[in-house]
């Protein structure tokens, strides 16, 4: 496939690897945490959504500080997310029931992850769980170190990340809405890419999202 701008990308890659793999890093150090850590993770995912991800960051800081992010009810969430997320009531009710689903009896997120190919945890996610599709469940996994080994990978394809796609010429056009199979076509596109140009996955992500945004965060 013919792409496009290609030295533009390696410059980018070659000026930032160094921060954008201790990055990496420490999403896997978080992977090898506590249940709270890893909670704490799948909750930014979820108000990551139409919500900058250091306004979600900030939020999710501000639940766990008020003793929320384990206790507080659906209800309680709303009111401390209503200035800070989009759609507040909505997260609220989503992240109250994953917490039900994985911590209602024992805490069984961490096991779960550590017992689960990357894969199949990703669709578990988008069917079990409200307020995750495939990008959410794919940057939550990102962000816990799951799914970097040869072959695999997971695309976060968020609106930074498509226009990236489109400018390297790896996507004609960005689509108006992404089904399941849309998402996954594409996803399969920047797995190409990313082996044809050497660079992870994870990290090419990153390098897209740093130029939008001036920053390498998640």
């Amino acid at each position: 496939m013919a792409y496009a701008h290609l030295p533009e990308l390696r410059a980018d890659w070659r000026r930032q690897r160094s921060e954008i793999e201790r990055r990496l890093d420490e999403f896997r150090h978080v992977g090898l945490g506590a249940d709270e850590e890893l909670f704490a993770e799948l909750a930014f995912c979820l108000f990551a959504v139409q919500t900058s991800a250091r306004r979600s960051d900030h939020a999710v800081q501000g639940l766990v500080a008020n003793g929320l992010l384990w206790r507080g009810s659906a209800a309680a969430i709303a009111r401390f997310l209503r200035t800070r997320v989009r759609f507040h009531n909505h997260k609220a009710a989503y992240l109250v029931a994953a917490r039900d689903h994985f911590f209602a009896a024992n805490p069984t997120l961490r096991a779960w992850l550590d017992s689960t190919p990357p894969t199949a945890a990703r669709e578990y996610l988008v069917r079990e769980l409200d307020g995750l599709g495939y990008k959410e469940a794919s940057h939550f996994l990102r962000n816990v170190g799951r799914g970097e080994g040869r072959g695999e990978g997971f695309a976060i394809l968020d609106r930074h990340v498509l226009k990236n796609l489109r400018y390297h010429a790896v996507i004609r056009t960005i689509p108006d809405s992404l089904t399941a199979r849309r998402y996954l076509v594409i996803e399969d596109r920047v797995r190409n890419f990313s082996r044809d140009v050497r660079i992870p996955m994870a990290a090419l992500d990153l390098v897209f999202w740093s130029r939008e945004t001036g920053e390498v965060f998640k």
